[in-house]
């Protein structure tokens, strides 16, 4: 996964066309995500490095080409937690493609076995009597949204790989703790130290970068487990929380040479100082550059970074982000100054952030304020919402899935009431939409380089709607609607079968002519053209013939969100149930037509 650095320009472009095989057995995984393996394993991840500011305003989520995770990229892991898969059976895709997962009837838990990550979280260490590698580790301050996936996923096994710019990482294990709102569940917590740095000799305490391991899928019939012994109380539900009294490590092995510290006597414990300030004691050598006349704090080249290192700030080499020439450096309005690329959404300056913006300010002044942005837990679409109608899904992947939409423009247990509908015949009605399962406003604001992998999975969904409809008489029509508005929303894309009878022409005509009627204008692409939308929102339909019918919205011109649904509703010779509202079944029904929906559509699902 993504350490603490932007990944190299080839290895982004090799996930995009692989979906993340690199190469034999060696899998690059999302900057977050979950993935389940043949056993029944969940094994979650988050890559990246930790930026309070950073993860508080970003504006997009971040891609591999940020060392850093926003909200938006915890957000689309906890989605995923929310989901249970299992491995797909599909022989044509790859190993890391085969992950994707299906969704089951049962209510999903959140809870996962491992979880990998580069940031530590606040408070691993507090509670823990277990001795440290060194004074100042861990060696940066922990990620509070790290802390919060952990109270949320109550992970078995948690693996943290990170350092930072002046320390590499080291080896520590802390002493396991429980959670007692899920019958004494067990959590253990290892830092990983760094490949090849200076490993333990046959004897003595080790800094180890690999660590072995038994698990076993979780059984919820099993009986409760069992305290461990040197079990510390929940770093992240104790009430007081402090940090561990630190010491160093005891040598284990009478007489053997310690790997830090020097040859031992017995179980006696080392001494880091020869008895003189600051001197180290015998056999210790500084990380830096060796020397055994003083520790890695007071090294003189510890002022300089090593070869390939680059200011995360300014993205240049030579020196820490501490010695950033400008790391102090003021915006226009005398606020910190942004990060390249960074631009403020109250009004579009590159030159501070929105929080000194004057226009936001000026805003948030006012009685009303600006619009409330809508949040994971308030989206109808994020699988994160404990809200969302689960019993509607009828698939998913591992980038997006399927669902049938409430109140959808089909009907089915009452098609009788629409004696001169042309509505056709596909199990469970067929109406549905493709929703990725991250947090985007729309298909067009998807980063660049995490764009690939959602659109191959949407193009797959969108295919074998087409070979599905197309065994029931019916042909697909898809479309979006791009809103770029200040609340933001989730993207998804509708798609929804029509008769085979009607032309490409016929329904362009349709679309066009409603338009028209509404002052809207739209542009034909062709099936090859593509897919542009720049920072102008957008309504996009995908026609049968492989066209696209494209209409750019304009500041100021309302353009309503159920124009397609309006336009289809017509074709179909059923306008009364252009209100979706109006068309909202019972609970009972529409789990009936989900489950008709799924059985027809299993043998043409791509993630099956």
């Amino acid at each position: 996964m993504q350490g603490e650095h932007p990944l190299p320009a080839p290895v982004i472009e090799k996930f995009a066309k692989t979906s993340g095989a690199l190469s034999k057995n060696v899998f690059l995984l999302h900057k977050s995500g979950l993935m389940t393996t043949a056993h029944g394993l969940r094994i979650a991840c988050l890559g990246g490095v930790y930026d309070p500011n950073i993860y508080a305003n970003s504006d997009t989520p971040s891609g591999f080409t940020s060392p850093y995770f926003s909200s938006q990229t915890v957000e689309k892991l906890l989605a995923n937690t929310m989901t249970v898969s299992t491995q797909s059976n599909s022989k044509t895709k790859s190993s890391y493609n085969s992950l994707a997962s299906i969704m089951q009837a049962a209510a999903p838990s959140q809870l996962i076995d491992v979880l990998l990550t580069n940031a530590f979280p606040t408070n691993i260490t507090a509670l823990s009597a277990a001795p440290l590698p060194s004074n100042d580790f861990p060696p940066t301050r922990g990620a509070d949204p790290v802390a919060d996936i952990i109270r949320r996923t109550k992970p078995r096994y948690h693996f943290v790989s990170g350092g930072d710019d002046q320390h590499i990482p080291m080896f520590w294990e802390r002493e396991p703790f429980m959670w007692d709102d899920e019958s004494g569940r067990v959590s253990r917590f290892v830092s990983l130290g760094s490949f090849g740095s200076g490993l333990a000799p046959a004897t003595g305490k080790k800094q180890r970068w690999f660590y072995a391991f038994n698990i076993s899928p979780h059984d919820p019939t099993a009986a409760p487990s069992i305290k461990p012994t040197n079990a510390t109380p929940n770093p992240f539900t104790a009430r007081d929380v402090h940090r561990g009294i630190k010491r160093p490590f005891d040598n284990a092995n009478d007489g053997a040479p310690d790997f830090r510290w020097g040859n031992g006597n017995g179980n006696q414990k080392k001494s880091r100082t020869t008895g003189e300030p600051n001197k180290p004691g015998a056999g210790y050598k500084c990380k830096i550059c060796e020397s055994p006349d003083h520790f890695i704090n007071d090294c003189p080249d510890r002022a300089k970074p090593k070869e390939g290192y680059v200011c995360k700030i300014c993205n240049e080499p030579g020196h820490f982000v501490r010695d950033c020439p400008i790391k102090n450096a003021v915006g226009d309005t005398g606020g910190r100054k942004p990060r390249e690329g960074y631009v403020c959404r109250a009004c579009g300056s590159e030159l501070h952030y929105i929080q000194d913006c004057p226009v936001a300010n000026q805003s948030h002044s006012q009685t009303r304020g600006p619009p409330k942005e809508i949040t994971p837990t308030e989206c109808w679409f994020c699988l994160s919402n404990p809200n969302i109608a689960k019993h509607l899904i009828v698939s998913i992947g591992s980038e997006c899935y399927v669902t049938l939409p409430k109140g959808q423009m089909i009907p089915t247990h009452n098609a009788r009431d629409y004696p001169e509908a042309k509505v056709p015949a596909v199990p469970g009605g067929g109406h549905v939409l493709i929703v990725p399962i991250s947090h985007y406003t729309t298909y067009s604001t998807i980063p660049s380089d995490l764009s690939p992998p959602i659109m191959d999975e949407t193009n797959r969904y969108k295919a074998a709607l087409k070979a599905f409809y197309d065994a029931h008489g019916a042909q697909p029509i898809s479309f979006e609607v791009g809103r770029l508005s200040a609340k933001g929303g989730h993207a998804h894309i509708q798609i929804a079968p029509i008769p085979k009878s009607f032309t490409s022409d016929a329904i362009a005509d349709g679309f066009i002519a409603e338009a028209r009627r509404h002052g809207a204008e739209f542009e034909f692409e062709e099936s090859g053209d593509p897919l542009t939308s720049g920072d102008r929102g957008y309504f996009r339909v995908d026609l049968p013939d492989g066209r696209r019918l494209v209409h750019w919205m304009k500041d100021g011109v309302p353009f309503s969100v159920q124009f397609g649904r309006q336009v289809l509703v017509h074709l179909l010779g059923m306008p009364e149930r252009f209100d979706w509202k109006e068309c909202i079944q019972s609970e009972e029904d529409d789990r009936a037509d989900a489950q008709s929906f799924k059985e027809a559509f299993a043998k043409f699902d791509p993630t099956q």
